[in-house]
């Protein structure tokens, strides 16, 4: 038997083994966009996922502050994401916005996951099992998801199984820009990328296999106040497990974890980021949308977008492209509460 000093430095060494994280992040995200620049006599809209909130994160304080003609908060039709929508009529000088939110967001935990067995609603879970433009669920996409969950009887099984071989066959790219397309046919042959690559991976097996998955899009929070959080959109994904509800998992932080550290699959480090991922995602984020290939509302022109998770312009009716500072003009910052 332990003698009570030792049982005391054993707790203490895996208490310290874990990664620390916070419960809860509280702050106010500051968005702030200038389309001056662009030429006068063409009209200029804008569209911003409106952040709302839900069951993980409290959004309050909501205020904007623009010269625009028009601005409003409307809803996508598809997938009913709010959207703050602004528009500049075709003599407008300056174009500027500023939205401005107070986030107070919780850790997001799944404890003791169990397959209760319960029959899924086909008829309310269809759009969770259909594939979208980039994120075919049929061809070689079945063929690896049969592979993957071979053997494996019910969604956490086959959830936890399509996650262990996203983990493990994935990898993140640095090169890539923004988050990534999520373009799934390319990834299969070459499975690197970075967040929303990599959770389009999983969503799209998981998908294939039966098991209800979606991607989530939103923007990290800053551990720091004043934190300039402008590139920090961030892409999870989440399954549905009847009886337990919308389970989180981020394969795509581990593999980020990998890369920044230099960690290898067999180090003790990534067996736990593996174990809190699946289940689990961290405070410092907030969500902004879900869904694929959308119209937004008021309808942009041309073909629909990928997804809502940076903001979209067009000027003239010409898209602007959102990862180029020098073309759209924006910063996004956090102060910490």
């Amino acid at each position: 038997m332990l003698s009570l000093k030792k049982l005391i430095l054993t707790l203490m060494i895996c208490l310290f083994s874990l990664p620390v994280l916070a419960k809860s992040q509280t702050g106010t995200v500051t968005m702030e966009f200038d389309l001056s620049a662009h030429t006068t006599g063409q009209e200029v809209k804008l569209w911003l996922p409106y952040p709302i909130s839900s069951e993980s994160q409290k959004i309050d304080q909501i205020s904007w502050h623009t010269d625009s003609a028009e601005t409003a908060v409307y809803t996508d039709s598809k997938d009913g994401n709010p959207i703050l929508y602004s528009r500049w009529d075709e003599d407008a000088k300056s174009r500027k916005l500023i939205l401005k939110f107070r986030a107070e967001r919780a850790e997001q935990t799944s404890s003791k996951l169990i397959d209760q067995g319960i029959p899924l609603d086909q008829a309310t879970f269809g759009r969770y099992l259909s594939a979208t433009r980039l994120g075919p669920i049929d061809g070689p996409v079945k063929a690896l998801a049969n592979e993957i969950t071979a053997g494996k009887k019910g969604i956490l099984a086959k959830a936890r199984a399509i996650y262990d071989w996203t983990v493990d066959n994935s990898f993140r790219d640095p090169e890539t820009r923004g988050c990534g397309l999520g373009n799934v046919p390319q990834l299969l042959e070459r499975p690197g990328g970075k967040c929303a690559d990599i959770s389009s991976l999983y969503v799209a097996i998981a998908r294939s296999a039966g098991v209800p998955a979606r991607e989530i899009l939103g923007l990290r929070l800053g551990k720091e106040d004043g934190t300039d959080i402008t590139g920090w959109q961030h892409c999870w994904a989440e399954f549905y497990l009847p009886g337990t509800g919308w389970v989180a998992i981020d394969p795509a932080d581990v593999r980020k974890a990998m890369l920044k550290q230099n960690l290898n699959l067999n180090d003790p480090k990534v067996a736990k980021l593996r174990a809190y991922y699946f289940g689990n995602v961290d405070p410092y984020r907030i969500r902004l949308s879900e869904g694929r290939d959308l119209t937004l509302n008021p309808p942009q022109v041309g073909v629909e977008i990928n997804y809502l998770m940076y903001p979209f312009a067009q000027v003239g009716g010409q898209t602007i492209d959102w990862l180029d500072p020098t073309t759209f003009k924006y910063k996004i910052t956090f102060n910490q509460e």
